[in-house]
């Protein structure tokens, strides 16, 4: 069976749980308001696509490529993030749930997470230098053995880092969120 190639194309309003999508090269596609929630996109690459309001809760992500995604006001949980094809791998996240999503040993510099619910999301390894996480919720998302070296955490909230297990040389941190690097102490701080 040959792989297709989409380049440019909009797919609205679209569920693919009955009819999958189908396995090939999709290109500066926007996928607007669709249902891929439990599908298996393996094998499928991405390259500059868009979407927009989407649910991909649970897809199967094995060998998937992301270049230069962006997932805006999408529904992502439970995602394997790191069983995509991690030569490529570029995304943003705006406006997105991405709950119990795992990241682990991966190189993701310069990601953007913008406004977005991460609890319960797991970063240990992974690579997040000059990463930025604005106004995000990051209750008990785990971060363990990550590079958080110049990585934003001035407008996001819940989170718990422990210095000592993390690089977080240049890291940017509000006075308000202090408290999430020193939950280890189990101090008041008021």
């Amino acid at each position: 069976m040959s792989r297709i190639f989409n380049e440019g194309k909009k797919f609205e309003n679209k569920g693919f749980q009955q009819i999958p999508l189908e396995e090939g090269d999709y290109e500066s596609c926007t996928f607007i308001n669709c249902d891929l929630s439990g599908s298996d996109l393996s094998d499928i690459n991405f390259f500059e696509c868009e979407f927009l309001e989407c649910n991909l809760s649970l897809v199967k992500l094995t060998q998937t490529s992301f270049r230069e995604a962006k997932f805006k006001n999408c529904k992502l949980l439970g995602l394997h993030f790191e069983e995509c094809n991690s030569l490529i791998l570029s995304l943003s996240f705006e406006g997105c749930s991405l709950d119990l999503c795992s990241f682990n040993k991966l190189k993701l510099k310069n990601t953007l997470f913008k406004n977005s619910k991460v609890v319960e999301a797991d970063y240990t390894d992974c690579d997040l230098k000059n990463s930025s996480f604005q106004g995000c919720d990051l209750q008990r998302t785990i971060f363990n053995n990550t590079n958080l070296e110049g990585v934003d955490f001035r407008t996001s909230f819940n989170f718990s880092i422990d210095p000592a297990s993390n690089r977080i040389k240049g890291a940017k941190f509000s006075l308000a969120g202090l408290a999430g690097l020193l939950d280890k102490f189990d101090i008041e701080i008021e």
